[in-house]
């Protein structure tokens, strides 16, 4: 009977739409290389984000100031930044009071390409993050660059990326709250080669497993109960 439930509830992953958040895998080869959900690009005027209960991007609040997103911008699937990436932040600063926000990894994709539109995947190589901490609460971006890509897609950790390109993001992330008063809040206290990404990231996918577990398999077992029961 499960093997048979395993089929069926494969059959359905290929037939509907997955949600970018518990549908999609991290990647093969993470953490060098990991999926990216895209929800910003840089030209959007508007910051938006997915509805986390039904994996649908929603306006979150237009950018109330001039400059924009500096590269692609979304998070990691399958991931959250919960304990285990709290404390590592708290290890790495010396603190005891940092908490997870209990959101998906922040990534940063860097690509000399244009993008016309968001709520699209992409592959990424880690080279790196900036660790940012954001009302008390680990808020870390991982910094990687677009596979292939012909501009930045040799480069293998952020020591080797243009330092400007690193600080246009992190200008923006320490600046893009200026007008609502919450940038006071915000700071980054590091930033840290691939190695320590590739930690990160590894933390925040132990995290995600520990809330969430294997979604494929909770609704394998809950099918098998709800036929028990009957």
């Amino acid at each position: 009977m499960k093997e048979e439930v395993k089929k069926i509830v494969d059959l359905m992953s290929k037939r509907f739409v997955s949600h970018p958040w518990h549908g999609v895998e991290v990647g093969e080869n993470s953490p060098q290389f990991v999926n990216a959900y895209i929800e910003i690009i840089p030209a959007d005027t508007i910051k938006y984000e997915i509805d986390k209960a039904s994996g649908l991007p929603m306006v979150d609040r237009p950018q109330k100031l001039s400059n924009n997103m500096p590269c692609l911008y979304g998070f990691v699937p399958k991931t959250l930044c919960d304990d285990r990436v709290a404390a590592f932040a708290n290890e790495k600063t010396n603190r005891t009071n940092i908490v997870g926000d209990n959101d998906p990894l922040d990534i940063c994709v860097l690509s000399e390409r244009g993008f016309l539109h968001n709520n699209i995947l992409c592959e990424a190589k880690v080279i790196g993050g900036l660790r940012m901490i954001d009302g008390g609460e680990a808020d870390d971006k991982i910094i990687a660059v677009l596979k292939n890509d012909q501009a930045y897609g040799h480069f293998n950790d952020i020591s080797e990326m243009p330092k400007m390109v690193i600080d246009r993001v992190r200008h923006f992330f320490l600046t893009y709250k200026d007008l609502d008063g919450g940038a006071k809040n915000v700071e980054v206290t590091h930033v840290y080669g691939k190695e320590e990404a590739f930690e990160v990231i590894k933390l925040a996918s132990e995290d995600y497993d520990a809330k969430y577990g294997n979604v494929n398999e909770s609704l394998v077992e809950a099918i098998l109960d709800a036929v028990a029961v009957k």
